[in-house]
């Protein structure tokens, strides 16, 4: 191909890399119908993400779930959003937040994020106070190199969920956690957290504040048992 078709063939161009990270609270406190509901959302909202991917073939989502109870642990290699099969998480244990945060914050590197790079979206969800050092750990993922870049989004699942460790996370000056109190709201609120950011991060000189929106509250008739 001659030097100068380069410009027209998207092909010939490295793809940006737009990575798509969740840190999922499956401690104790999520036993039960918050669990299965989670599991539930992130069944249905990855393949909405696949297809935001399939829409902007010049970027390479790569999805990560990062599971944290007693451990904070990457449930398989990243893949591209198309590819991740989800397997189903279980409930047991702590909430130890303080080590999701390290481990995120190590992925937020130059070595672990080499190339083209999109800022990266960071879906955090939980539902109870962190059980470990979470205030070293919070600034030492706000240390990393991706981290203020990043879009942090926060989920608050359950009505006794402590705020205040997710506002911290999301640091922003008028956004605040999305809360989902039952099972329909915590699928409407992992949808929205997997496909809005990434739509705004894809196109970021036409897109709103992916965050300008969040901490709403779902109106209408509550239809089912609150957690």
């Amino acid at each position: 191909m001659p030097a100068g078709d380069l410009a027209l063939d998207p092909t010939a161009l490295a793809r940006r890399q737009l990575q798509v990270m969740f840190a999922l609270d499956c401690s104790g406190s999520m036993q039960g119908d918050r669990i299965a509901s989670l599991n539930y959302a992130m069944r249905t909202a990855l393949p909405e993400l696949a297809e935001v991917a399939a829409e902007n073939p010049e970027i390479d989502v790569r999805v990560r779930v990062l599971r944290f109870a007693d451990a904070a642990e990457w449930q398989g290699d990243a893949a591209s959003a198309g590819d991740y099969v989800w397997r189903d998480l279980a409930a047991d244990g702590e909430t130890n937040m303080g080590a999701a945060l390290h481990v995120l914050a190590q992925a937020l590197s130059p070595e672990e994020m080499k190339g083209r790079q999109l800022p990266p979206v960071i879906v955090l969800a939980s539902d109870g106070l962190p059980t470990d050092e979470y205030d070293e750990a919070l600034a030492e993922f706000f240390a990393a190199p991706f981290a203020e870049s990043a879009v942090r989004v926060a989920i608050a699942i359950g009505t006794d969920a402590d705020l205040d460790p997710l506002d911290r996370f999301i640091r922003h000056p008028t956004a605040r956690p999305l809360r989902a109190s039952n099972a329909t709201e915590l699928v409407n609120r992992i949808k929205w957290a997997t496909t809005a950011p990434v739509k705004a991060v894809s196109s970021p000189t036409t897109g709103p504040d992916p965050l300008a929106t969040m901490g709403g509250e779902a109106s209408g008739p509550q239809t089912e048992i609150i957690w």
